[in-house]
């Protein structure tokens, strides 16, 4: 592997036999005149950025064996970012020790798997006229450069005329800049297989509207993002005409094809314009080794302790856009070949058979919109590295112009939440802790599933952890994370990860008496004193509830310490609004008086289903339209919705006072309906 610096300093080191011009060489770069003493060595020349091609600060080390031992040489090789070794064309010796000495000392110079870039440097050409010059002279210095992939160029110059002297820099600061040997094979003739490979994924980027061509519209969007300078109709019409004449399949539809865009490229390298395919290659993140760099894939971000990461406004728009346009077929999900296209572009999908386990699909398990975004939103919440790193592949840094942390938004810190009582967040964590066998996965499952029956026991012991979906707040959507705790054993304490949360369920079996003990001992000792919201549920709900073997009975535990009554849920109705409820919880926490709201909502949608508006319908219709009632009115249970239980001295107070209410409403209302039709009696 040719290593090759991309360092914002390039070091130049001169070597070669004694005489051939070195140090001149360095003398008449700096004074732009041929000096006519020459010490043994020239002292190092720093050359400010702003007056070298590459506008990068350069230094210039010379050479001499007469005053530095070959210790010295193997240090000053390794240090250097370039060597461009010395020979004179006049000398037919010196050009042969390019072969036989310098070369190998500069490869045993560098580590085994590593070469330093070098440039031919042919000096003294005022002595020769290149007219009379052998054939094999040409022939035996590209033999040289065929057999040493990692010399860059030949240049010939002349210390004493000056002639081709910034040329020569210029070509030692390209090789370290702009190397060749990372983009193109030699022997090949062609572009490496790295090269390749990164000028695929960036065709794919580019391809905006996924048709497997770049049209007009994307070259120019290309052009922009690469050069910041459009391209001009002319020199698109020249590149197509290039290509139609080189290429039979580098046009179809008068757009570019991919093997017409890797032949631009290779036509850019055989013509000395590597620069032209580095800067593609650097904008698209990719550093020296062809590789997509550190600094692209994961730009530094600062999270506060309790603070969390979500997919801002930007994000949300590209991913969308992103999804839009893969789903080829417009059916609103990704089918698995267009899952795969769209991740093409990366080394591998980010996610793989734990999908259906995590978000929501459609009927045919695919990944719809709904389930994209979510999954995107867990991965930012749980992996943000992960997520930075595939946009970065994705192409949010070409398409949005600026660094992909602007797909990111860090939310304040969860103190502040609590102090006010209030989340801006948009994405809670809710933590489900139960014993095994309480019902907690199922429950989980029940999140992102409408059907439980589609559920198997397979899905059940897939091992997730998390599952993720949309909930409705107060009308605005938020993203509610479960996590399922996993309890190895009963007496195993919890991590602070496994309580540190939004809100927390706990969760038991009501048809097991020894389920309830283990969650009443888990919020003694990790959330009686903390500020995260409690909501004990009891799952099983269709089953027969039995008494509990502790203490307090679940209703009079949670009487005791001041929380929610256990709610029961069972998998068969699967009623969401248990999962609303601990989005709501999570967004106000600590605020009683915002979960209280929702159950008055939810207390306008019982009276649409409950037998007490059954009664005021039977008192105010006619005897034609009164219908029996089907069901029994099971009092208990639909208190238990409000918070209210029968327990409560006051609960038959605030009932009384409700019916009384009632009452006098629909006694006023029967009197108002009895002078309305004795009236209506008296004007016949």
């Amino acid at each position: 592997m040719v290593v090759w610096s991309n360092s914002r300093l390039v070091r130049i080191l001169l070597v070669g036999d004694q005489g051939v011009g070195k140090t001149s060489l360095i003398l008449s770069l700096v004074s732009e005149e041929f000096p006519e003493e020459v010490p043994p060595k020239a002292e190092e020349i720093t050359i400010p950025a702003d007056v070298t091609p590459e506008q990068v600060p350069t230094n210039i080390v010379d050479f001499s064996a007469a005053e530095q031992t070959d210790d010295a040489l193997s240090e000053e090789i390794a240090r250097a970012s370039v060597v461009c070794i010395v020979y004179s064309v006049e000398d037919d010796t010196t050009i042969e020790r390019i072969s036989s000495h310098w070369l190998p000392l500069i490869r045993e110079s560098m580590p085994m798997d590593q070469k330093k870039p070098v440039v031919l440097v042919g000096n003294k050409v005022d002595l020769v006229d290149f007219s009379t010059i052998d054939i094999s002279y040409f022939q035996q210095v590209l033999s040289i450069m065929e057999a040493y992939p990692e010399v860059e160029s030949c240049v010939e110059c002349s210390a004493k005329t000056l002639q081709n002297i910034s040329e020569m820099f210029y070509y030692a600061q390209k090789a370290v800049l702009h190397p060749t040997a990372p983009l193109y094979s030699t022997e090949d003739q062609d572009l490496t297989n790295e090269c390749k490979k990164a000028l695929v994924r960036i065709f794919k980027v580019c391809d905006i509207d996924g048709d497997g061509l770049l049209n007009d519209y994307e070259l120019n969007h290309f052009q922009r993002r690469c050069f910041n300078a459009p391209l001009q109709p002319q020199v698109l019409d020249e590149v197509k005409a290039v290509l139609i004449k080189n290429v039979p399949d580098g046009i179809r539809q008068d757009a570019v094809t991919l093997k017409g865009f890797l032949f631009l490229h290779c036509l850019f390298i055989q013509r000395g314009r590597n620069e032209t395919t580095w800067a593609v290659l650097r904008r698209f993140g990719y550093n020296e080794h062809l590789e997509m760099s550190s600094e692209y894939l994961h730009p530094p971000v600062k999270v506060p302790p309790g603070s969390s990461t979500e997919l801002s406004h930007r994000g949300q728009q590209f991913l969308t856009a992103l999804f839009d346009r893969s789903d080829r077929d417009g059916d609103g999900a990704l089918s698995p070949e267009e899952f795969r296209n769209l991740f093409s572009a990366c080394p591998s999908p980010p996610w793989m058979s734990d999908i259906k386990w995590t978000v929501s699909t459609n009927e045919n398990g695919y990944l719809t919109l709904h389930g994209w975004i979510s999954r995107w939103a867990l991965m930012t919440l749980v992996d943000l590295p992960k997520t930075l790193e595939y946009l970065a592949w994705l192409g949010f840094n070409v398409h949005e112009n600026e660094s992909q942390l602007a797909a990111i938004h860090v939310t304040r810190e969860r103190r502040l939440d609590f102090a006010k009582k209030q989340s801006s967040r948009s994405v809670y964590v809710c933590h489900v802790i139960g014993q095994k066998g309480s019902g907690k996965t199922a429950l989980c499952r029940a999140f992102i599933y409408d059907d439980m029956r589609k559920i198997t026991e397979k899905d059940l012991r897939s091992g997730v952890q998390h599952c993720i979906n949309v909930v409705q707040v107060y009308g605005q959507e938020k993203h509610l994370v479960l996590r399922d705790i996993d309890v190895r054993q009963v007496l195993d304490p919890l991590q602070p990860n496994e309580v540190h949360c939004d809100v927390s369920c706990l969760v038991y079996d009501i048809s097991n008496p020894s389920s309830f003990e283990y969650i009443a001992r888990i919020y003694i000792k990790y959330f009686a004193e903390s500020k995260i919201p409690v909501l004990i549920v009891g799952t099983k709900g269709d089953l027969l509830e039995v008494p509990q073997n502790y203490l307090l009975q679940p209703t009079e535990f949670c009487s005791k310490y001041k929380i929610l009554p256990p709610q029961i849920f069972s998998v068969r109705d699967n009623k969401k609004d248990l999962f609303t409820k601990l989005a709501t919880m999570a967004a106000f926490p600590r605020f009683q008086a915002a979960w209280i709201l929702f159950y008055k909502h939810r207390l306008v949608q019982l009276w649409e289903t409950t037998p007490l508006r059954r009664v005021v319908n039977f008192l105010f219709m006619s005897p034609n339209t009164q219908t029996s009632w089907s069901q029994p009115f099971n009092v208990n249970r639909h208190l238990k919705h409000f918070g209210l239980t029968p327990g409560d001295p006051l609960v038959w107070w605030k009932a009384g006072l409700g019916i009384a209410a009632i009452t006098v409403v629909g006694w006023y209302v029967v009197r108002a309906f009895q002078r309305n039709t004795s009236t209506s009696y008296s004007h016949r």
